[in-house]
């Protein structure tokens, strides 16, 4: 259940009720996000991975200004995957060493961009590194990158599989020596690898038997490097559960994985740093959708709860952004949290389309016009993820509270 508190049946948001944080947004529906529960997460990483492993901030999982800023103060790093995203980054502080950008169609200009910035950019085919031969020449400063791989596996039982077989992200495995022959020549600023072998994994086995297999990978491809490797990025992966049945992950196991591969890196690998890219597992349980009920509806026996709020800012919990068979996300009444009658209704929005519903057939406390529906696990791939401008209803608020 989302650590999320409450005080007389209402929900409350880093000790805000609920109602009283509506009337501070002005609006409803909005995204609300905790800084106490954001820094509670940071801090519990930091106490169970090694000192030694730098810890980035994914920021394509929750790209809003004042929370990437937030998050800047709280991790090593951040990792974009755009220009627009490099802005956002360094507008919040980062330090351009401590920013990486990766994503498999980067333009020129934003190429030029991140040279220009300092930022290490994550190479993900030859075309790039051309390119930034030409572009580190014109600006007359190094381009510093490192080299994405697209490893020989993949991150089993994760939600969405980003290395293995054929994809789109990073170079194949076996295609990199003969490229690190040419960056050798062009005079590249080499800093080390890439991998990101899956996302949205509650297994920590195979989280840490993708983390040794990304490192021992690395470490063969550092035979043909041009330089040291200094930087070893081995990704994420690391899930939040969202439906019933699903436990959160143990971190403990991942934590003394972890700790055995600094302590080969040291011997190994000794002036490469090794970097952990996590984004949802970040950020994904301290955000709230909110959204307000505009009407109450039976139809044939069925009760529906019609809200303001729906797909068009909260696109994954209304089971479109990845889901083969609807699930429903954590959903609540946050002004009836200690309600003890409960009914069996559809949470839907206001849109014209079937697809427009945040809670289907669910045990919801008894709810009336007015009251305040809650989708928990919603500071990950919410708002921006999701087809705002669609039928052209009003944009979502956000607010760090």
């Amino acid at each position: 259940m989302p650590q999320f508190a409450q005080r007389g049946g209402e929900l409350l948001v880093n000790g805000q009720p609920l109602r009283l944080l509506a009337e501070r947004v002005g609006r409803t529906p909005f995204h609300a996000y905790d800084r106490g529960l954001l820094r509670a997460r940071a801090a519990e990483l930091r106490a169970a991975l090694p000192a030694a492993v730098k810890l980035h901030y994914a920021m394509k999982a929750n790209p809003m200004p004042a929370l990437v800023g937030l998050m800047a103060q709280l991790v090593d790093g951040i990792d974009v995957a755009s220009a627009g995203e490099l802005q956002v980054a360094l507008d919040a502080g980062a330090d351009p060493r401590e920013v990486s950008f990766a994503g498999p169609g980067k333009r020129e200009a934003e190429l030029q961009q991140a040279v220009a910035a300092g930022v290490l950019v994550n190479v993900e085919s030859a075309r790039e590194l051309r390119l930034l031969a030409g572009i580190a020449q014109a600006l007359g400063r190094p381009a510093r990158v490192a080299l994405r791989v697209n490893p020989d596996f993949e991150l089993k039982g994760s939600g969405m599989r980003m290395g293995g077989g054929a994809k789109p992200f990073g170079i194949d495995a076996e295609a990199l020596p003969a490229l690190m022959a040419q960056l050798r020549q062009d005079g590249l600023a080499f800093e080390g690898f890439h991998l990101f072998a899956g996302s949205q994994s509650l297994r920590a086995d195979a989280i840490c038997e993708a983390q040794l297999r990304s490192y021992e990978l690395a470490l063969r491809l550092a035979e043909h490097a041009p330089s040291p490797v200094r930087c070893l990025n081995l990704g994420g992966g690391f899930g939040i559960p969202y439906f019933p049945g699903e436990q959160r992950l143990d971190l403990a196991p991942i934590g003394a994985n972890l700790h055995r591969l600094c302590e080969r890196a040291a011997r190994e690998l000794p002036q490469a740093a090794l970097v952990l890219e996590l984004g949802r597992y970040l950020v994904g349980e301290a955000g709230i959708y909110v959204a307000r009920v505009l009407d109450r509806k039976v139809s044939r026996g069925q009760v529906f709860l019609v809200t303001d709020g729906g797909l068009h800012h909260h696109l994954a919990a209304s089971g479109n952004f990845g889901q083969v068979l609807r699930k429903n996300y954590p959903v609540a009444i946050g002004t009836r949290m200690d309600a003890a009658d409960t009914e069996v209704v559809s949470v839907v929005g206001p849109l014209c389309t079937p697809l427009d519903v945040l809670a289907e057939r669910m045990a919801l406390p008894v709810a009336q016009e007015g009251d305040l529906v809650v989708v928990f696990q919603s500071g990950a791939y919410g708002a921006s993820a999701s087809p705002q401008r669609f039928l052209g209803h009003p944009a979502c608020a956000e607010v760090l509270v």
